[in-house]
């Protein structure tokens, strides 16, 4: 590991004490209860895309595909 020069740790000593963040003065996320219920996203390839245009279509044959699964204590429905 190297080793910082004098000049160079007051650089960051200095450059620290601007973004020093006061976990005292914090406050809870007001807008976290509106992320509850959020929508999840998911990135799909290009080809399923093509396919699938809509998110109710990939609901619909997500619903489809989970209801031809066999029943399991791992699958949450």
């Amino acid at each position: 590991m190297k080793k910082t020069t004098d000049s160079k740790k007051f650089e960051i000593q200095k450059m620290a004490s601007e973004f020093r963040f006061d976990y005292g003065k914090a406050k809870p996320n007001r807008f976290a209860s509106r992320m509850k219920d959020a929508p999840l996203v998911a990135v799909i390839d290009p080809d399923v895309a093509k396919v699938f245009t809509t998110a109710e279509q990939v609901n619909k044959a997500l619903r489809a595909l989970i209801s031809a699964m066999p029943k399991t204590g791992d699958v949450q429905t």
